[in-house]
């Protein structure tokens, strides 16, 4: 699964609903997680966060 953390706890995820792949933005708000949304183009996604402040979490191999 491919995650992106952005500022102020927005976190976007690549997910698949039905047969089709969605970005589901959620933004966490001390220890409560919050949906924003599920979007269908990364364009969408721009009302929440900017998408230069994003950072792409790649999980370590042990």
């Amino acid at each position: 699964m491919t995650r992106w953390h952005g500022p102020n706890g927005i976190l976007v995820e690549i997910i698949t609903l039905g047969e089709k792949q969605r970005f589901k933005v959620t933004k966490t708000v001390g220890q409560r997680r919050y949906l924003l949304g599920y979007y269908g183009t990364i364009g969408q996604i721009v009302q929440h966060v900017d998408l230069a402040d994003l950072v792409e979490v790649i999980p370590l191999r042990k």
